[in-house]
């Protein structure tokens, strides 16, 4: 299986999203003898006509702007320097390289990526610009895939994914996130809300996600691209369900053996995670190591 990581995955800044765990969970996996060297590949930096896939001129500019200028990092929520630039272009590119293994390989991973809530003219939820639109734009336009489907389980809805792609009728949105939580809803093509009050436990969540061999039927998505959020877990600090580790193994299982079931490719990205740093890295590898053993167990369920 093929990862994409570069050790420019990280931005030495203070904030609530962890940039030390995409380091953290590739030396994991080296020093556990799960992958070795030759498992990682490097994602190169988009050609401004691959940013302008997805996104305007006018924001794109807006960004270089702001990131050669100290006022970029006067804003809390979205701060913006060169390296917090150059990390989110490599993770644009990052998810199309996984993604385009994934059509050889059947299963590949983007160690970063999953930033849903950037929109084509601006920035939202610390996602600058938006990998997952970018991988499914130019593998259509290179005619590797016609149809793409993203299932969508971080613990936030994806509403910039779900901004981008509707009324494309070649593209399917599909989220389970808590419904009392940021961001402002946009719609996809089917959201499952869930409010936090009702205390969402691994058994509720495991059956909603049951609807997903029927969407997955009709609509014969040639691509998945499955956000593995680490943040639906029950200590997550941004987060409201009560899921726990073996319950987020359980979804990653399901999902990855229904992609290896219906013979369709599946990119892994793994978009936020607010609990402690290690229990966020403990989480996005277990959802290696599970796809891993639904690659050795690809004839049976997982």
């Amino acid at each position: 299986m093929k990862i994409i990581y570069t050790p420019e995955y990280f931005v030495d800044i203070q904030h609530t999203f962890y940039f030390q765990k995409y380091r953290l969970l590739y030396k994991k996996l080296i020093n556990e003898k799960i992958l070795k060297e030759k498992n990682f590949i490097k994602p190169k930096l988009p050609s401004q006509q691959d940013l302008l896939k997805v996104h305007t001129k006018e924001y794109l500019k807006k960004l270089e702007i702001l990131a050669k200028s100290p006022l970029g990092m006067l804003n809390s929520e979205n701060p913006i320097n060169q390296e917090i630039l150059k990390f989110a272009k490599l993770t644009y590119y990052g998810t199309y390289l996984a993604s385009k293994l994934a059509l050889k390989e059947k299963i590949s991973i983007n160690l970063s990526g999953g930033f849903h809530h950037a929109f084509p003219d601006h920035e939202e939820g610390f996602c600058y610009l938006h990998d997952i639109a970018f991988a499914i734009k130019k593998l259509q336009d290179e005619s590797l895939i016609k149809k793409a489907m993203v299932i969508d389980c971080d613990v936030h809805q994806g509403n910039g994914t779900a901004f981008i792609f509707q009324n494309n009728e070649n593209v399917f949105t599909f989220s389970i996130h808590q419904e009392d939580n940021y961001p402002i809803k946009q719609k996809s093509s089917y959201d499952i809300g869930l409010y936090s009050y009702n205390n969402i436990t691994d058994k509720i969540y495991l059956e909603k996600l049951k609807i997903l061999p029927n969407l997955i039927k009709d609509f014969k998505p040639n691509l998945i691209i499955y956000e593995a959020g680490a943040d639906p877990y029950k200590e997550d600090k941004l987060g409201g369900f009560k899921l726990t580790k073996e319950g987020l193994k359980q979804r990653d299982k399901y999902i990855i053996n229904l992609a290896l079931k219906n013979k369709i490719p599946i990119s892994i990205v793994f978009g936020g995670g607010y609990s402690k740093l290690e229990d966020v890295v403990d989480i996005h590898f277990n959802t290696i190591k599970v796809a891993l053993d639904c690659i050795k167990n690809k004839r049976k369920k997982c």
